[in-house]
């Protein structure tokens, strides 16, 4: 799967933006067709982001739309709309306020039927369930489960503090009184373990102080220091710290592929089969191997070069 540490949201009504998010270095962008889009100008939107996704300009971007939510008068039309103009082009759909796994199955019944009525490579368009409220976080493996169209889980802070009544109006930062700890920590570790049990990558969701880089670090690096894939960003300058904070570390990534090569050597036959072994300082074994392999495949996913390598010891008893 394809990395998604930067994910900028982008009014699907904004021809300007989406044009501007097109040369951005994100890793996803989404289409908003929800919450960033006024009721009367959801119709128009729709065209525009059909129009959008069709023309050229695109980077190596995941492209995708979020629609409206299955209580609104519009989701059926958003993604009939989307998939019928520009279907081929289009990566995924973001399914907001998801509540249970029968809204995610109505979904993609839905674009099964649009794939065969349009000939399209069935099942190739991915879902991204929004996990906005109470009801969905307690109904998460069923929603995680529901079809295999599903892709991430993806973290949505202010519907959910809404629906919690958590008190504060700040979007991404702790709430005044509950200093020392982290207000979202039950939150995020139970949305990365559904994603994790079953295969999927975890997406945090935005900071809404734009301006404020240091909070929206702080909070990224909560989210990524837990293992979550990425982040949503608002804002240009909220890229490159996205893409920094859910890579590796340059000295992290080359202990990992390190820590692979050394093992792989010593569990070898000419490395002398051993199941643990030193590794400088440290001891090695399979656990280690695990862990590094989950760094070494976030580097490699994000196109980092190593600056270090691995030199067999002349003998194997070393």
């Amino acid at each position: 799967m394809k990395p998604r540490r930067s994910v900028l949201a982008v009014p699907g009504s904004n021809p300007k933006m989406i044009a501007k998010a097109k040369g951005l270095p994100v890793d996803e962008v989404f289409l908003d067709l929800e919450d960033a889009v006024a009721p009367v100008a959801k119709a128009a939107a729709r065209a525009t982001i059909v129009a959008a996704l069709n023309e050229g300009g695109w980077g190596e971007q995941l492209r995708v739309v979020r629609v409206n939510d299955w209580t609104t008068p519009w989701t059926y039309a958003d993604v009939i709309s989307v998939v019928e103009g520009a279907g081929s082009r289009l990566d995924a759909i973001l399914l907001p306020k998801v509540t249970d796994g029968g809204q995610v199955r109505a979904l993609d019944l839905l674009l099964t039927q649009l794939e065969q009525a349009h000939q399209l490579e069935p099942g190739r368009i991915g879902i991204e369930p929004q996990i906005e409220n109470a009801i969905g976080l307690r109904n998460i493996d069923e929603i995680a489960t529901a079809s295999p169209r599903v892709q991430t889980l993806v973290f949505g802070p202010a519907d959910f503090m809404a629906s919690i009544r958590m008190r504060t109006l700040v979007v991404g930062e702790q709430p005044e009184g509950y200093e020392p700890g982290d207000a979202y920590h039950h939150i995020l570790m139970t949305i990365l373990l559904a994603a994790r049990a079953h295969g999927l990558q975890a997406i945090d969701g935005p900071y809404l102080q734009i301006r404020d880089l240091d909070g929206f670090r702080r909070a990224a690096a909560r989210s990524a220091a837990l293992g979550f894939d990425g982040k949503w960003v608002l804002h240009p300058t909220q890229v490159d710290a996205a893409n920094e904070i859910f890579s590796p570390r340059q000295a992290e990534y080359d202990k990992a592929e390190e820590i692979l090569e050394a093992y792989a050597f010593h569990t070898s036959a000419d490395g002398g089969a051993r199941g643990a072994v030193m590794l400088g300082d440290e001891m090695i074994d399979e656990a280690s191997a695990k862990m590094a392999q989950v760094v070494a495949e976030q580097g490699r996913a994000a196109g980092m070069t190593r600056t270090t390598r691995f030199t067999p010891p002349e003998s194997a008893a070393e």
